[in-house]
């Protein structure tokens, strides 16, 4: 059989990491009880995958700044239980973004069953059972919510239910054909469509990106992410593409993803070497009619397990629109929204020089032995979505090198030293403004809230960062492991833990919130 491909084994590889280093890490929290605290801000919400379409994640109406987070406690928790409470394939239970409209909570997790919670309290107001996970390699899963539905997939069918009671509005959608992947990407839904993509493919188109109608289920496009360049190509067995983080939805009538790597050997890019789009690029389509308008290739010809899969962000320079890109390489890109030229790229965390292999390769100018070592790893780089406010981009980096034995290794065998880093870049010019080390596995997304920046460590603890410095300013320890990034909403964040299981914790699955007291 062949190897599952390395971008859909990267949360139990991530857990692997983890489990050899946990008890080397040293993480300094503020352990915080849980206390009456008065009811959440009502105008609070997160209502996209990361807080809006164009993929900010930038918490509007939140109330938690510098001068009240080290008053955050413990509001309440919800616990799940039975078989959605069981650890799939060792990535945990829950990978997802909360979702908070209107005073409820909602979040799938890696049994594709759906939640929705009181904001307030905690309390399940329903819950739609699906207990299916792709047991090869599940998430993040996740929800859309829009005009009133939710949207969500299974491995193998996409679903929409309504929002006040979990009732089911339209069949479940069966759109992937053999050699396509399965779903496991958190969806986004904006004028009408559905947008989401399959995690990866074994077949010679790779992974599926595609649009639904959001009234029906009806599938209105489809775009294959991986391009053969030739039929030598194609007999090295070259799949993967597709992707896993929500795409970004532009105003200009544009859908623009994050592709994920082709699972190719160094031994294969260097004896049939490739472009092989659209692996590791940001791919933008139009939205309507899913064709092609232009791409950003980050590496290619990769065989390092180099996503590019980070949910790219819109913004603007001067006027000028433009798509914030970045993955696994750990490089943040700078494209314009309209050509996809290339403005700026700016390596974040730790590199050790192996930086242009595939290149060299594509050039026929590699000269690789095993065992070679590679950092960033494909554990790391930029392994979750990054943050965009006034002119400045914020990113967290997992630097773990990996050691490959052999050139037909496509992910490494042995993991070296942890940490870790959250950076400030500047938008207009790719400069780096501040860098924090962290002593740990920053498995949280970066996210905006007033003058914070607010991530998570694998370990189990909640950061807060000040956004002019990159000082720590607070650090709140979580009942368990977190795999997935957060909500703010009002005063509260909201926390999915209970990844999987290393010392210290249980991996007992649970979504927990945190809020400032109202005054």
């Amino acid at each position: 059989m062949r190897p599952l491909p390395a971008s859909i084994v990267r949360r139990s590889r991530l857990a692997e990491a983890l489990l050899l280093f946990s008890g080397l890490l040293v993480v300094m929290v503020v352990a915080i009880e849980p206390s009456a605290l008065g009811a959440p801000s009502a105008n609070g919400s997160w209502p996209a995958p990361n807080a809006n379409i164009a993929n900010t994640r930038v918490a509007l109406g939140s109330t938690i700044s510098l001068a009240n987070v080290s008053r955050l406690k413990r509001r309440w928790t919800f616990t799940l239980t039975g078989e959605a409470a069981k650890s799939v394939s060792g990535y945990g239970t829950l990978a997802a973004n909360p979702i908070v409209i209107n005073g409820v909570v909602y979040i799938q997790d890696l049994h594709s069953n759906v939640y929705a919670l009181s904001l307030a309290t905690g309390k399940r107001l329903w819950e739609y059972k699906v207990n299916k996970p792709e047991k090869s390699g599940p998430g993040p899963n996740g929800v859309a919510v829009d005009d009133g539905t939710v949207y969500a997939a299974s491995p193998t069918t996409v679903f929409a239910l309504r929002a006040t009671s979990g009732k089911k509005l339209w069949r479940d959608k069966h759109l992937l054909s053999k050699g396509q992947g399965t779903f496991g990407i958190q969806p986004e839904v904006a004028n009408g469509r559905v947008y989401l993509a399959s995690q990866y493919g074994s077949g010679p188109g790779g992974g599926v990106v595609m649009a639904l109608r959001a009234s029906s289920g009806a599938l209105l496009w489809k775009f294959n992410t991986v391009v053969h360049a030739d039929k030598s190509v194609l007999s090295i067995g070259v799949g993967a593409g597709g992707a896993w983080e929500t795409p970004l939805v532009s105003a200009d009538g544009t859908v623009t993803f994050g592709i994920g790597n082709p699972y190719q050997t160094a031994a294969g890019a260097i004896a049939h070497p490739s472009k092989l789009l659209y692996t590791d690029s940001d791919v933008t389509l139009n939205a309507a009619t899913g064709k092609l308008l232009w791409y950003y290739q980050g590496v290619a010809n990769d065989f390092k397990d180099y996503d590019m899969q980070a949910s790219p962000i819109a913004g603007s320079l001067n006027g000028t629109p433009v798509v914030i890109g970045g993955g696994k390489m750990g490089y943040v890109y700078e494209m314009n929204a309209v050509t996809g030229r290339l403005l700026w790229k700016t390596p974040v965390g730790v590199h050790n020089g192996h930086d242009n292999d595939s290149l060299k390769a594509l050039e026929h100018k590699l000269k690789l032995k095993a065992p070679y070592t590679i950092l960033p790893g494909s554990f790391g780089g930029i392994l979750t979505n990054m943050a965009l406010a006034n002119g400045t981009v914020y990113v967290t980096t997992v630097d773990l090198s990996l050691t490959a034995n052999s050139l037909t290794d496509v992910t490494g065998t042995k993991a070296g030293k942890l940490s870790g880093e959250v950076e400030a870049l500047n938008l207009a010019t790719g400069k780096v403004e501040w860098d924090t080390k962290v002593h740990g596995f920053l498995s949280g997304a970066a996210t905006v809230s007033n003058n914070l920046v607010v991530t998570t460590l694998f370990e189990g603890s909640l950061l807060a960062i000040n956004r002019s410095n990159g000082k720590i300013v607070a650090s709140i320890k979580l009942p368990e492991t977190t795999n997935s990034p957060i909500a703010i909403a009002g005063n509260t964040i909201i926390v999915p833990t209970g990844g999987p299981k290393v010392k210290g914790h249980n991996g007992k699955s649970q979504i927990v919130a945190y809020s400032v007291p109202s005054s």
